[in-house]
């Protein structure tokens, strides 16, 4: 009865983590950007959402992490779905302690957006087009995940 339990909040937690994803970069943040007519608003509300998906990222990861070394032990290692666990999760905690509170920090200068650089020369545009493609890739292996989890 117990291992059923777990192997339901597996899939929550892969349907959770994935559609998250999908809804808040791909549906919401560009409905914001699109109805509000304060970028800034748009802006902040939707790294708030960004950063509330990576939270449930990073807690839906290393449960399934721990649900895939637990249950599989060594075998874990030679799963797809672990490596695709383990690098999603590897990109969210990129995203969510590094690059968005650098991208934050330059944002917060208040020198228009265009013209924020940092130290190596790479501005605001830059790093957020790094985040963006980040998180895009995660996007993309959530899918990948979806698809192979179902196999198991």
């Amino acid at each position: 009865m117990m291992s059923k339990l777990i192997a339901v909040l597996r899939d929550f937690a892969i349907a959770l983590w994935a559609g998250g994803l999908w809804v808040v970069g791909y549906l919401v943040a560009p409905l914001l950007f699109h109805t509000l007519n304060d970028r800034v608003l748009a802006g902040t509300l939707a790294g708030k959402m960004f950063s509330g998906i990576a939270w449930v990222g990073i807690a839906c990861g290393v449960f399934l992490v721990s649900y895939e070394c637990i249950n599989l032990k060594g075998a874990a290692l030679k799963r797809l779905v672990f490596w695709l666990v383990v690098l999603m999760l590897a990109l969210t905690l990129i995203q969510q302690f590094w690059l968005q509170p650098f991208v934050a920090a330059l944002r917060s200068t208040g020198v228009p957006v265009d013209a924020i650089t940092n130290f190596s020369g790479r501005g605001f545009v830059f790093w957020h087009g790094v985040s963006s493609v980040l998180y895009l890739i995660e996007s993309l292996l959530a899918v990948v995940l979806v698809l192979k989890s179902r196999r198991d």
